[in-house]
């Protein structure tokens, strides 16, 4: 419920920022000849004109960032919020399946299952889980 909605966000910003990729190079062209102009009436040497260019086109992506919205750390957002809930689920899985939590979990957990996996605290030895889960976990990554 919180993971699909910051997934879109996410994909919104990277469009957005995939769009503003070609005016930022167009800008940063300009910029390249307004500096090396500037540098060469004021007598700036290579290093100096470097550094205003640098400075000054930081502050122009940084402008087109706020314009827009669409800052390149916020598209890191999902991966904050997933990193933290995946610990939690992955400990409290672990704490549920080695009896850490109480007999009587234990004891549903032995004789809850279903198909071909009728003791979940037996370890899968078909590998149907383990490989399922990995090329669902890679779909979600790679959507």
């Amino acid at each position: 419920a919180i993971t699909l909605p910051l997934a879109a966000h996410q994909c919104r910003l990277l469009a957005q920022l995939e769009n503003l990729q070609p005016k930022i190079k167009n800008l940063a062209e300009r910029l390249r000849y307004e500096v090396s102009v500037r540098g060469k009436q004021l007598g700036w040497s290579e290093k100096v004109a470097r550094f205003h260019y640098k400075k000054n086109l930081r502050r122009i992506m940084a402008e087109l960032y706020v314009r827009d919205n669409c800052h390149p750390f916020k598209a890191t957002l999902l991966m904050w919020v997933q990193v933290p809930m995946w610990v939690c689920v992955s400990l409290a899985l672990r704490n549920c399946s080695v009896g850490a939590t109480g007999s009587e979990v234990q004891e549903q957990f032995s004789a809850g299952g279903a198909l071909w996996f009728t003791d979940l605290t037996a370890p899968d030895s078909t590998w149907i889980l383990p490989v399922s889960l990995g090329l669902v976990n890679l779909l979600i990554v790679e959507v």
